[in-house]
């Protein structure tokens, strides 16, 4: 496994031939992201890891003190430029990271995947992280109906696999429900909620070009969204929240 002082972060966020980074069906989805979680927010906020700041952006409706904790420099100057200065951005590994006080709610969303060492990551936090604060931990599911799909098709060749544009763009592991709750439970966090987001019946390539069309509309959307509370395991995202443990 590659050490953490290897990797290029600025090299690994950039559209590969084989995978594209962000998707429009990405920004979307950070959307439905924020109605599952609204009624958990509060107090100071801590975002680990930002891409280009557009989630950043939507926190800032939400809170009035928003921190980022971001490992590409490259990225933080984009951030910065979509939030017009009013976010703190922490440039660091999150190993390295010295960050001033603790957090009520922090989110590490779709970056789990791309850590070497998740346990000792979760821990950090876990410092963090204030006596009654949550933890979003969101990560690409690879039991979304879309994956199963793909492995049936002979794109993919399980759904847990980590493919070659996934690798390139910095994964390092793709989780289920039960990987994720495992990762978790290795460390001191401890999980008071699961549920996932979106159901997902296409890839995201599919997704931005069936948007572009009448295909599909706002109100298809929804639909997609209301039915992935009933079925969590083929959403496209899945998610624990997690609240400070004890040593």
């Amino acid at each position: 496994m590659n050490n953490k002082n290897e990797r290029n972060l600025n090299k690994e966020y950039q559209d590969t031939a084989n995978r594209k980074y962000a998707y429009e069906f990405d920004y979307l989805l950070r959307d439905y992201m924020l109605d599952e979680f609204k009624p958990h927010f509060k107090g100071r906020a801590l975002e680990m890891g930002c891409y280009k700041g557009e989630f950043t952006k939507k926190l800032l409706e939400h809170f009035d003190d928003v921190t980022v904790l971001e490992g590409s420099s490259d990225l933080i100057q984009e951030a910065k430029k979509n939030t017009g200065g009013r976010a703190k951005f922490v440039n660091s590994m999150f190993e390295d990271a010295k960050l001033d006080g603790q957090y009520d709610s922090i989110f590490l969303m779709h970056t789990l995947e791309h850590l070497d060492n998740p346990t000792k990551i979760l821990n950090h936090i876990n410092k963090w992280l204030s006596p009654s604060g949550v933890l979003f931990l969101v990560v690409p599911n690879a039991h979304a109906a879309s994956r199963l799909i793909a492995v049936k098709m002979g794109l993919i060749d399980y759904p847990t696999a980590v493919t070659e544009g996934e690798r390139l763009h910095g994964h390092r592991c793709t989780y289920n429900m039960g990987l994720l709750k495992e990762e978790v439970n290795k460390s001191i966090l401890k999980i008071k909620g699961e549920g996932g987001v979106f159901f997902k019946p296409f890839a995201n390539f599919q997704f931005d070009k069936l948007m572009n069309t009448d295909i599909i509309d706002k109100s298809y959307l929804d639909g997609c969204y209301k039915l992935g509370k009933d079925f969590p395991d083929l959403c496209a995202s899945i998610y624990l929240l997690c609240g400070k443990g004890n040593k």
